[in-house]
């Protein structure tokens, strides 16, 4: 039985900053997300790919279930670029393809999962494959300015029905309409989960809770090529250590946080998923305990 399951985007990405390029390479936000959960638990993976998809691809895909994804016509593509300020990607082409009408159906394997990530996609797809399941499973939410735009009602019914939601910090002042974070991760606790993340990529992360307050910091990286993904990765890093431990508590997440940094940190040091398919559970350990020695004061 999967114990965590994780739904998004599978696609093909064509990627380009200062430092290169990659072109028709896996990526998504299912794929960041699996491979970072992959380090703590063996994660079931919801998504749709084309008959385009090249096999060899998916079969880097190592401790990852992957009888949840199904098949279409033509796989998800994303282009785009980054220019030296690596914090922002300036999307050139979008072909949601299979994407668009993505109905998620998981396999009887996943319906008892305890622990499910809903990962950047629609919010309508978020929310028919979180009704699929039988229990009452510790729900993470992550979204986009995208859906935040364009399904900002659907996207609130979603976030409602979650238990910590992820957004990043300029996608928590449009949901809000405000530029102050604080404002803004409260005003999420109050739509309903128990705990929000706010993501402020190479500067870290704020985690609010009802009465509480944490701010992790950002791994102080020399090596910076490719940022895609590592919002993904965080989120993935962050459920994966949730589900090896089976505790939510707040300290178990904190700890959590710090180990989807790290990964996160590996992912942006390379190419795509370069980076994420060469590291082991031991190079993240030696980063964690970095970031332990960065808040000792």
């Amino acid at each position: 039985m999967i114990n965590l399951v994780i739904v998004g985007s599978i696609g093909l990405d064509d990627i380009k900053t200062p430092f290169g390029k990659i072109s028709s390479t896996l990526g998504g936000s299912a794929v960041y997300s699996a491979l970072s959960a992959s380090f703590f638990e063996k994660p079931g993976v919801v998504g749709i790919v084309g008959r385009d998809m090249p096999q060899e691809e998916l079969k880097a895909l190592k401790n990852i279930d992957l009888s949840g994804i199904s098949k279409g016509e033509k796989t998800f593509r994303w282009e785009g670029k980054y220019e030296y300020d690596m914090n922002e990607a300036k999307t050139l082409k979008t072909e949601l393809n299979c994407l668009s009408n993505f109905n998620p159906s998981l396999p009887n394997s996943y319906k008892n999962a305890k622990y499910l990530l809903l990962a950047n996609i629609d919010p309508d797809s978020q929310i028919k494959a979180l009704n699929q399941l039988k229990n009452e499973p510790f729900v993470i939410l992550d979204s986009m300015n995208f859906w935040i735009k364009n399904k900002k009602e659907k996207l609130v019914s979603a976030i409602k029905k979650s238990d910590l939601v992820l957004l990043n910090d300029g996608e928590a002042r449009q949901l809000f309409n405000t530029p102050n974070l604080i404002k803004a991760g409260r005003k999420l606790l109050e739509l309903g989960p128990q705990y929000a993340v706010i993501k402020k990529g190479e500067h870290g992360a704020l985690l609010f809770s009802y009465d509480s307050f944490f701010s992790a910091p950002g791994y102080p990286l020399e090596e910076l090529k490719d940022p895609t993904g590592a919002g993904d990765s965080f989120a993935g890093g962050l459920i994966g250590y949730l589900a090896k431990h089976n505790k939510t508590d707040e300290k178990t997440i904190r700890q959590g946080i710090i180990f989807g940094s790290a990964i996160a940190s590996f992912c942006a040091e390379a190419l795509s998923t370069k980076a994420l398919l060469k590291i082991k559970i031991s190079d993240i350990k030696e980063r964690y305990e970095v970031f332990q020695k960065i808040r000792e004061f």
